[in-house]
């Protein structure tokens, strides 16, 4: 029999966003944790926010450093909006320095124990009364070890020590590969109760940092990588996609696509609630159903929110004023803001993160985003599709309709890497097709696919002028339109194939 009851592990909010969905509550109160992590993955940032987010709520943090000065370590975090020295000056924070100084030569003592270090540190968790400890990092401090074996006993010690102080403690650790040994000297892992993988991966000339849980002691935690970014004046924001859930309501309202023929077509307008992909060649009109769309919001007063990543505001009000669209007044009006951004100038993550603060701060019933295939550029296969999922089920979830529009790789058409990746999760889906007849080029448009509704099946030639998009009646006597090779059917051939389909059915 055991003296005292067994109780569930208690958990501490880190207070870091998206970390409490992958952590399920945050990290295991009173314990060690490993942080580690490659040169440039972050390691040193999210030590610090766990602190400051700690003192936002409350609770005093210590910062014991090895390898920066407390004046660097200061002066650098300031560009997340953390005055730590205004931190320290109030007595919610306290810096160990164990950082070498410039005369200091390291000389290895075999029997050095870091006994006088702990006393410090004791000190200062008592000084500002502390529950986290953040402690940056064991590989400056052991690196002049030789023997393993002491490293690990004096981690130990350590742990222990931490574990008596009543804190939550990060303890950073280097590592020299992204999928290799968790920390240089193999044994780290084995003193923490929990480890914390942080990556910053190369892949395709592009970096993805993502976040692993490897374990919890004793508790539960999401399984596998997930992606974060590093905002300046935020810090580390995780991005779980596993807090999407398939909970999302369904409305039978309908919205206008801004083009009534196009509406006829869908059964009667989008729902409400859908996701529409439009998906077409350069220069076939995914811009101009964009702009209807947007210009749509104004007949049923919806506002409405323009995600731009190919032209500029200016080449945008041009455009929409030369199909006779006004979005300045809309604009004026407050039912429309157009956000114009190169897609270069931020990576994916950092993309998905702004959307939803414009999102949420704006609040459109509709939003469209032109386009989706220009992202492409700044991700991986990978990171599209994480972002894609991410966007969508936001929208979804917020209950707004979202038209993005996305490029095919050829003239007459081909699926996309974009569309692989979307295609799947939206309601609708609209193809834009060029149709080469008698040594001209015409346009055709068909509804692919609509959740939930009847819709025309048939693919329509439509031309463009000054007043916007026209559609007219459907191709006759051509084959091959979405696959790219259209080709002329002679009348007997359309008869007997027609004859046949009415013999399957048995008419």
């Amino acid at each position: 029999m055991l003296g005292s009851a067994i109780t569930a592990v208690e958990k501490l909010e880190t207070g870091i966003p998206g970390f409490e969905h992958v952590s399920v509550g945050g990290l295991p109160k009173g314990r060690t944790c490993l942080l580690s992590g490659t040169a440039g993955s972050s390691k040193t940032v999210f030590a610090v926010q766990f602190l400051v987010e700690g003192i936002r709520r409350g609770e005093g943090g210590v910062f014991v450093t090895f390898e920066e000065s407390p004046e660097n370590i200061m002066s650098n975090m300031l560009s997340f909006g953390w005055n730590l020295e205004q931190m320290v000056s109030e007595g919610r924070l306290a810096f160990v320095d164990a950082s070498p100084q410039p005369d200091q030569e390291l000389v290895e003592a075999g029997s050095y124990d870091l006994g006088a270090l702990l006393a410090r540190i004791e000190y200062a968790v008592g000084k500002v009364q502390a529950k986290r400890v953040s402690v940056d990092s064991l590989g400056a401090v052991f690196s002049q070890f030789s023997d393993v074996a002491t490293v690990r006993g004096e981690l130990y010690r350590m742990a222990v020590a931490l574990k008596k102080m009543a804190v939550t403690a990060l303890l950073t650790a280097e590592r020299t590969e992204e999928y290799g040994p968790l920390a240089r000297f193999g044994v780290e892992e084995f003193v923490a109760d929990n480890v914390i993988i942080l990556r910053n991966v190369l892949d395709d000339e592009k970096r993805r940092r993502t976040l692993e849980i490897l374990k919890f002691r004793g508790t539960d935690h999401a399984k596998g990588e997930f992606p974060f970014t590093v905002i300046p004046g935020e810090g580390v924001v995780i991005i779980p996609l596993s807090e999407t859930k398939l909970e999302q309501k369904s409305s039978t309202l309908r919205v206008t696509s801004g083009n009534e023929t196009l509406d006829e077509m869908c059964g009667g307008g989008f729902f409400r609630d859908s996701i529409i992909l439009v998906s077409g060649a350069t220069g076939c009109g995914k811009t101009l159903l964009v702009t209807a769309f947007v210009s749509g919001a104004q007949k049923q007063d919806d506002r409405c929110l323009l995600f731009a990543f190919e032209e500029s505001r200016e080449q945008l009000f041009r455009n929409a004023s030369g199909w006779g669209m006004d979005f300045e007044t809309m604009e004026q009006q407050g039912k429309l803001k157009v956000v114009c951004v190169y897609p270069e100038v931020m990576g994916l993550e950092d993309h998905l993160i702004r959307m939803k603060r414009e999102i949420r701060a704006f609040k459109p019933t509709r939003v469209a985003v032109d386009s989706l295939s220009a992202l492409e550029r700044v991700s991986t296969g990978k990171s599209f599709r994480e972002f894609v999922i991410g966007i969508t089920s936001f929208i979804k979830h917020q209950e707004i309709v979202g038209l993005f529009s996305s490029t095919t790789p050829t003239l007459l058409g081909g699926a996309s890497i974009t569309e692989e990746h979307i295609s799947t999760i939206t309601d609708s889906i609209l193809l834009l097709r060029y149709v080469e007849m008698f040594g001209e080029m015409r346009r055709g448009i068909t509804v692919l696919k609509m959740r939930g509704s009847m819709h025309d099946k048939g693919i329509r030639e439509y031309a463009i002028d000054g007043q916007g998009m026209h559609i007219g009646a459907q191709f006759h006597g051509i084959a091959g339109i979405l696959s790219g090779q259209p080709m002329q059917i002679s009348q007997p051939e359309i008869e007997r194939m027609g004859s046949l389909f009415r013999e399957e059915l048995g008419e």
